[in-house]
Order: C-alpha cells, then sequence, then structure tokens
C-alpha cells in the first residue's frame, strides 16, 4: 500500500483529502506545514506528496525547493487556490508532478495519485 504524506495548514483541507485519499485504498500521513512535511519525508519516506501551496513556516515552493535540492525523486501534486499561469510554472519548474485546483474533488486527487505512483514506478524501473 502506498504511503501519501498531505501537506496543508487547514486541519478542514486535510480531513477532506485524507478522506478521499483513504477510500482509494492508501495509507496516509499528515503535515500542518512544509517544515512538517520535510521532517515527515525525512523519517516516513512517502511514496507521494500532495501539498497546499500557501502555507506558514514554509510554502509549497519551498517544499519544492528543498526536495529538489535533496534529489528527491517522489512525485508532488500541489493543490492551490492560486492558478495562475505563473504559480503553475514555477510548480513545475520546481519539480512538481501536476497541480490541481483547490478544493479539488476525490476523483481528481486518486487520478493524479494514480498517475504519480505509476510515474514513480516507471523511473525505478
Amino acid at each position: 500500500m502506498a504511503l501519501i504524506l498531505i501537506t496543508d495548514d487547514a486541519a478542514f483541507s486535510r480531513r477532506m483529502i485524507r478522506k478521499a485519499v483513504q477510500e482509494g485504498g492508501y495509507e496516509v500521513i499528515e503535515a500542518a506545514n512544509g517544515l512538517e512535511c520535510l521532517e515527515m519525508v525525512a523519517t516516513n519516506s512517502p511514496d507521494c506528496i500532495i501539498s497546499d501551496l500557501l502555507m506558514p513556516e514554509l510554502d509549497g515552493f519551498g517544499v519544492l525547493k528543498a526536495l529538489r535540492d535533496q534529489g528527491s525523486n517522489i512525485p508532488v501534486v500541489v493543490l492551490s487556490a492560486d492558478i495562475q499561469d505563473s504559480a503553475r510554472q514555477q510548480c513545475l519548474e520546481l519539480g512538481a508532478f501536476m497541480m490541481l485546483k483547490k478544493p479539488p474533488k476525490a476523483p481528481e486527487i486518486l487520478e493524479a495519485l494514480q498517475k504519480a505512483l505509476s510515474g514513480r514506478q516507471e523511473m525505478r524501473a
């Protein structure tokens, strides 16, 4: 079972995303900000990260940059209400696998996870 790390400063958002991810058969861990996310990555080695973009402590851009600098190959699906082309482009340049508009629907989340995880399997092969 794949381990998914959900990172969002809003507990309500984490709960909604967790419900969809667990119904998809995935195991879930959570972080309330980017710093917690990086700590969870170091201690739990998630298979995929779903991350908000705007958070205190360390935002989604900072998480993407830190993961890139560490040479991480964990796919990151970014969730954000900020769907401007510049934000999307910056996320993709920093290594995000995909960007979804908040609030995402459960089928969108599960489809993104499936694509991200299958892409990760291909990278290992």
